[in-house]
């Protein structure tokens, strides 16, 4: 099957930048990811996502699933339930694991939907 391809620019632009903040991130009272690596995305006019690095993660407490997406800009997109967060855990997270050259930064990390977990918490370094 043929995949269109694009290139973010000037009408979609994507800019991958390092996040200064630590983040955590909690899901059915448990911290899920802590941090001090994410990447901060900022795609066209979407709400900026931030990636966390998977060695930031508690892979233990995430469960693949078999759900999977496309994005013309970044490739395809693997999906993890959170199952100690219940039915809004799942497809909770979302990784490129192979993603375009333009946002190859990404690889090895993983985003997580606000709205299907307990927070996500950026705290500033002093």
């Amino acid at each position: 099957m043929s995949r269109t391809i694009k290139v973010p620019d000037s009408n979609h632009p994507i800019t991958i930048e390092r996040n200064a903040s630590r983040v955590v991130v909690t899901a059915g009272g448990k911290v899920i990811a802590d941090t001090r690596d994410a990447l901060t995305l900022r795609e066209a006019r979407y709400p900026v996502v931030l990636y966390i690095p998977r060695k930031d993660v508690d892979m233990t407490r995430l469960e693949r699933t078999d759900h999977a997406t496309y994005c013309p800009y970044k490739g395809d997109c693997a999906y993890y339930s959170i199952p100690s967060a219940g039915e809004r855990g799942t497809h909770a997270v979302w990784t490129y694991e192979n993603p375009y050259d333009a946002v190859d930064a990404i690889r090895d990390h993983l985003a997580f939907y606000p709205e299907r977990v307990d927070s996500i918490e950026e705290f500033g370094i002093n």
